[in-house]
């Protein structure tokens, strides 16, 4: 039989039969990574691992470790879940089950289920697992899905839509009895899937349009060992008790309302957290020599196809037609930021240009992954583009990683660590460009001398990027920062600047967002600090009680001395116990709680605890003045 050369990941080359599958290769690396084998890569291409190899080709075996082996693995838990519910609910009719952030929904119509179904649900899932059945591919014809699918007139619906746009049809089979229309891949047996739990019952409209009919969305979360499972279910307690969203109702942060789904409404506290994140990047920005711009929200298709947004990002833009037109909602901020580089003529000297913008984004995320803050249509982003010499590449991403420290360590106390994401199956550009790109951002990381780890395939279409992973307080991982480097903007929008031999070069455009989108960062602050925020950013600052209703007037002095200092503080001179007006600033998360009766308006003091009913007693006005502007502009 003929061979085939098989390269792995580190470059290393192997013989292997022609027809050889992903599993006979994990075999021949070791048992442990068969047995993990979730999927495989062929030349950049995720496929089962039953897929016959048949000729020279990159391999990378796809493990749970990997975000692509999650999406696999938690996909194929929607199937067996989805299986369980056809046994046990025949006349349900299953549309579409992806993986999400955190594990899998899947949408059924006329499926009247509720959460206290779901032990009986989990059980029969268990038996699917048991079973061990193979998952395995078919390639169908339209004509083969409507007479398969004959009674499911949403598969039909995917179906002709996708057969129309030249996609190929395909469906996954597992045992005998269970079909569903599906790209895949899958993981090899149901077997593998060793731990799962059913989290929560919604409802959703079919393709998330309300004139459509409404459909029943189960969620649910998976892992390859029950150990896995208990820690996430651990943590999803402590997580229920942070959650951003009951504390921003509490706290009077913010709302969501159907009528914009995905999009967030501060309220003035909100709006206080909102600002002060700006401020503090403005400060940010002034000392390292960025410039602010502002620019437009709707943009001509044109703009769009200049870039390659309309080619590779379409899908997740909002369209628009105005006078025969077609405009989108700007999603990115950077073909705006080309248009103002060109606007002008640029030498070398100028270099580097730092453009910084807190311009909103829509994009047109699916209803069924929204959530909170978190995940968000509607989103403000701390978007900057440098334009820079190849020289200057380094300094420049240096001087980046060095505001991520200040912010995220330094300020806010997080932990993070960094992935290289590189090339993906759809780019633009050439691949000598790219690997220019990956190579210069792979050694920025290494001379500072910072961890990270490949991700491959997962960069933007246009460049690869560093993406920064911080760890909040309880653990949690959250992707915030990115740093992308491009090589390929200024070639598509004829970018230039005179160099020092008086020639025209192009610059090199570096993307960087340290917050990333404004809104998901106040979401995990919320959570990360259980809405007990530190003083320079909380909106509720200090609360200044009256014991009597004779001390109420000095209780009003007190605040309006705070506010003339900028001070975010209010009084209650509410006819109730001193003890409860505590309880109730304590609550309310109050940084300071200034307690004043007749012995502090005699001695022109304030009396000084905290939140946490750390007792400080009685102190000057002028020394509580102090110890709060230290601590705001110090932003501790």
């Amino acid at each position: 039989m003929t061979d085939i050369t098989v390269m792995l990941p580190d470059e290393s080359k192997h013989q292997h039969p022609k027809g050889c599958t992903g599993l006979d290769i994990a075999r021949s690396i070791g048992p442990r990574l068969a047995k993990d084998a979730l999927a495989i890569k062929v030349n950049g291409e995720l496929v089962d691992v039953w897929k016959p190899i048949n000729e020279d080709a990159k391999i990378e075996v796809v493990t749970f470790k990997s975000p692509e082996g999650k999406d696999v693995f938690r996909h194929s838990t929607a199937h067996v879940f989805a299986y369980a519910i056809q046994e046990l609910y025949p006349e349900a009719k299953n549309t579409i089950g992806p993986a999400v952030e955190e594990g899998f929904y899947y949408d059924f119509d006329d499926l009247p289920i509720t959460e206290a179904d779901f032990p009986k649900i989990e059980a029969r899932m268990k038996e699917i697992v048991a079973r061990d059945e193979r998952c395995l591919r078919h390639e169908l014809t339209l004509d083969e899905v409507k007479q398969k699918f004959l009674h499911n007139k949403y598969k039909v619906e995917m179906a002709s839509e996708f057969a129309l746009a030249g996609g190929k049809l395909s469906a996954y089979q597992i045992g005998e009895k269970f079909m569903d229309l599906c790209r895949g891949p899958h993981v090899p047996s149901t077997g593998c899937i060793k731990a799962f739990k059913l989290t929560m019952v919604a409802k959703a409209y079919w393709r998330g349009d309300a004139k459509n009919r409404q459909l029943t969305r189960v969620y649910g979360i998976s892992f390859p060992s029950q150990k896995e499972l208990d820690e996430y279910i651990k943590q999803r307690e402590e997580a229920e008790k942070r959650d951003h969203r009951r504390i921003g109702r509490e706290l009077d942060l913010f709302m969501m309302h159907e009528f914009s789904p995905g999009s967030a409404f501060f309220f003035a506290n909100g709006v206080v957290m909102f600002n002060e994140l700006v401020s503090f990047l403005r400060d940010e920005y002034f000392q390292r020599g960025y410039e602010e711009v502002m620019t437009p929200v709707v943009f001509d298709k044109q703009l769009w196809e200049l870039s390659g947004h309309w080619e590779h990002y379409r899908q997740n833009m909002f369209l628009t037609t105005v006078e025969g037109r077609e405009f989108s909602l700007k999603p990115m901020n950077c073909p705006s930021h080309a248009l103002m580089f060109k606007a002008h003529a640029h030498s070398y000297r100028e270099l580097p240009i730092r453009m910084a913008d807190f311009g909103v984004l829509h994009r047109n995320e699916l209803s069924g992954v929204l959530g909170g803050l978190t995940r968000v249509r509607k989103l403000t982003q701390d978007d900057a583009h440098l334009y820079c010499r190849l020289d200057q590449v380094e300094e420049e991403i240096n001087g980046i990683l060095d505001l991520l420290k200040k912010l995220y360590v330094d300020t806010f106390g997080f932990t993070y660590r960094m992935e290289l994401s590189t090339r993906p199956d759809s780019f633009l550009g050439d691949v000598k460009v790219w690997d220019q790109a990956e190579v210069t951002l792979q050694k920025v990381l290494e001379k500072n001398k910072i961890e990270y780890r490949i991700n491959p395939g997962d960069g933007a279409f246009y460049g690869p990027k560093i993406d920064v992973h911080v760890r909040d307080s309880i653990g949690r991982s959250w992707q915030l920062a990115t740093v992308q480097l491009d090589f390929n903007q200024a070639e598509r929008f004829d970018l230039l600047y005179e160099g020092q031999d008086g020639k025209k070069h192009r610059p090199v455009v570096i993307h960087r967002a340290i917050l990333g989108s404004l809104e998901r960062f106040i979401g995990i602050l919320i959570e990360h600090f259980a809405g007990k925020f530190p003083l320079w950013i909380s909106p509720r600052q200090v609360k200044v009680l009256s014991v009597s209703e004779k001390t109420a007037h000095y209780a009003d002095e007190i605040v309006r001395i705070l506010r003339e200092d900028r001070v975010r503080a209010q009084t209650d001179t509410r006819a109730e116990t001193i003890g409860k007006k505590i309880r109730e600033a304590q609550l309310e998360q109050w940084n300071y709680i200034i307690v004043v009766g007749d012995q502090e308006v005699a001695n022109k003091s304030v009396n000084v605890r905290t939140r946490d009913n750390v007792i400080h007693g009685e102190w000057k006005i002028e020394q509580l003045l102090k110890t709060l502007r230290a601590e705001i502009d110090g932003r501790k």
